[in-house]
């Protein structure tokens, strides 16, 4: 079912991979740990793209593409993973990044209104970088740990329910011809 899944919304390696824009990065591409999905790679990108979701930068999409290929993970579910952070859990993702990284220098927090703005981010950016930022890789490196470990748990949980079912199937074609 879940080849069937990946098959039916994964769009095919060469599709990706002829594009002209795409076509410039040509060998770096083509290794087959970037498109298959199994458990090294899967899990891989989900740690990639959890790191990357909680760097405080523009163009997270394209660092996970950079890291998924340095790490050789698969592409395709490393760049949508970074769609955790997105305009309606950026703020409380970035305000809690912000407050571990005070608690850690041992700063005071002062008290702001995030706006999604450059104006904002050009007044404030003074007061909050370096909380911000430690933050962000403590709380970014946390979590792409914890990512990595629970997709690795899942892919065994599911590897081990197939082989269960492939048993109950082998038991039960055994019975019936005897």
């Amino acid at each position: 079912m879940a080849r069937k899944l990946i098959k039916k919304y994964l769009p095919h390696p060469g599709t990706i991979t002829e594009n002209r824009w795409i076509k410039v990065l040509g060998p770096h591409l083509q290794d087959p740990g970037l498109w298959h999905v199994n458990r090294r790679s899967f899990s891989g990108a989900m740690a990639v793209g959890v790191f990357c979701a909680f760097m405080p930068i523009p163009f997270q999409m394209l660092l996970a593409a950079i890291a998924a290929v340095i790490f050789r993970v698969n592409i395709l579910i490393a760049v949508p993973v970074v769609w955790i952070s997105n305009p309606i859990t950026i703020p409380p993702m970035f305000y809690f990044c912000y407050n571990v990284g005070a608690w850690f220098l041992g700063t005071e927090t002062h008290d702001f209104l995030f706006e999604l703005s450059f104006d904002w981010l050009l007044s404030e950016i003074l007061y909050i970088w370096q909380p911000l930022l430690l933050g962000s890789l403590i709380v970014a490196t946390i979590s792409s740990i914890s990512a990595l470990i629970v997709a690795q748990l899942f892919w065994r949980y599911h590897i081990w329910t197939r082989i269960k079912i492939r048993r109950r199937r082998g038991r039960k074609s055994k019975t019936r011809s005897a």
